[in-house]
């Protein structure tokens, strides 16, 4: 179903108040019918203006999810809305979403809000007021993958020219225009989605696709997500401010020449929640098969910090599956729990850079996995940078192979193996001097920021230029108040 806004005087409106919005989105076929009346719609120009927008038609896709296509200028008054189906911003149209809207996302239609490429969201939420979308389930009663999540696609380029975004929409994204602009993301909280459409077909928290450098993204809190916090597939946004809280497999996820910077990042992990795939911190390849396609990836990360699960208020972790249940949090959704891997993973040709950052309790520092593609290679040539880096608390500090916890050499390429050497991770983490290895304790962490686990350097971790490593300088660099929120499980939506 497609409806262009700026054209259409009558919108199909159904269905009952939800706080204070409607519901927007499709609804499924077990709805009572309801009878469409006119809502009220004012206009400025040829610009619609709505307080809420309900479509009962669509076209079913499946088990009942159905598509919506936003096509026009469309501005939501601020409220509280029901996110139903897959809901596209078609090519050409505009959204715009206010400070301090909600959107609850429908578990049964396996909700997710998609940007096309060509399409273009204002969502500038603000400190005082960020746009949460969230799950449509009571408190207490949410988990993650209640919903689908928020997609951004563009036309920037890939190394596969043209792909399918992944997690089960049919949006293809990709092309020529590095500077394409999707829109601005400000101040949005995304919880508790990542529902699996299929097998080991989840859709992350937020996912990027070829999205490119017009596009604002800064202060987005992913909480809860099923499968990655944040993946970018290709494009060249920058993204600023980034919190990944207790998500299910990987925190930062870059694939298919992603080469964007991003500054300001903080990760707290669950211990109880892991993915079968082995959850890390970054997981990074340049393509599934690791060959040598442009752009690669190359994006560079600054200021980060790792939270992992073996953290002294995690003291009880244990990597074993009669540990990693999920607990309370298990969504039983044929979502599969696994065990938690390293805090960088780098593999299949990336080009990955990493600065001024610090990993905290993982089982595994770094790995440089040289299965496919030629990333130790790279690594050697100085194409691959680790610079002023901070690895405590962590099980051991390398490893050559994914899926082994033990620090040993193993080089793929000649298929030598080394037990009396340390890996070529770990030796290559150490060849840079500014790279260092210490104990937790030494690090003199604290929480003054209420995040439920020790993340902020009450002292300046200098990184010996004048600056300082991780995603804070200190207590008084609290750039997550007022619009973050670490127990989205008992908010009040």
């Amino acid at each position: 179903m497609k409806m262009n806004m700026m054209h259409t005087s009558k919108l199909v409106l159904a269905g009952v108040a939800l706080g204070m919005g409607l519901m927007l989105g499709s609804c499924s076929s077990d709805d009572e019918p309801v009878l469409p009346v006119d809502p009220e719609v004012t206009y400025k120009g040829n610009v619609a203006y709505s307080s809420g927008i309900l479509f009962n038609e669509g076209k079913e896709l499946g088990n009942g999810t159905q598509h919506f296509h936003f096509t026009g200028d469309v501005v939501l008054e601020r409220g509280t809305y029901l996110l139903k189906g897959w809901v596209y911003v078609d090519a050409g149209a505009k959204l715009s979403i206010p400070a301090g809207t909600i959107i609850k996302g429908d578990r049964q239609t396996m909700a997710a809000l998609i940007v096309e490429p060509g399409g273009y969201v204002e969502m500038k939420g603000t400190k005082e007021a960020p746009i949460v979308m969230t799950s449509a389930q009571p408190a207490g009663q949410r988990r993650p993958g209640d919903w689908g999540g928020l997609i951004i696609c563009g036309n920037a380029r890939n190394n596969q020219q043209t792909m399918q975004i992944e997690g089960g929409p049919t949006t293809k994204h990709g092309g020529d225009n590095d500077k394409d602009n999707s829109g601005i993301y400000r101040y949005i909280r995304v919880e508790f989605a990542g529902y699996p459409f299929d097998t080991d077909k989840e859709i992350n928290g937020v996912t990027f696709g070829s999205v490119g450098s017009g596009t604002t993204i800064d202060h987005i809190q992913v909480s809860y997500s099923n499968d990655d916090s944040f993946e970018w597939f290709g494009g060249s946004v920058n993204c600023r401010y980034l919190v990944a809280f207790k998500g299910w497999d990987d925190e930062f996820d870059t694939d298919n020449g992603f080469s964007g910077n991003v500054e300001y990042c903080l990760s707290v992990r669950d211990p109880r929640i892991a993915d079968i795939s082995q959850s890390n911190g970054f997981e990074s390849d340049n393509n599934a098969s690791g060959a040598e396609t442009t752009p690669f990836t190359s994006a560079a990360f600054k200021h980060v910090t790792f939270v992992g699960p073996m953290t002294a208020k995690n003291s009880d972790f244990k990597n074993s599956a009669d540990y990693i249940t999920a607990g309370d949090l298990y969504p039983n959704n044929g979502s599969k729990l696994g065990k938690f891997q390293a805090a960088i993973q780098i593999r299949r040709g990336s080009k990955l850079r990493v600065e001024n950052t610090l990993a905290v309790g993982y089982p595994i520092g770094l790995i440089l996995d040289g299965e496919k593609g030629n990333t130790v290679q790279y690594a050697k040539q100085g194409e691959l940078i680790l610079d002023r880096i901070i690895f405590a608390g962590m099980g051991v500090v390398g490893t050559d192979k994914n899926k082994l916890y033990e620090d040993y050499f193993f080089d793929f390429a000649t298929g030598t193996e080394d037990k009396n050497r340390e890996s070529y991770s770990h030796t290559f983490f150490l060849s840079n001097p500014s790279n260092e290895i210490m104990a937790e304790a030494e690090l003199g962490l604290g929480d003054p920021f209420g995040v439920g686990q020790n993340c902020c350097p009450m002292t300046v971790l200098s990184d010996g230029l004048g600056g300082y490593i991780g995603a804070f300088k200190d207590a008084s660099d609290n750039w997550l108040d007022g619009w973050t929120n670490f127990d989205p499980q008992h908010a009040n939506y």
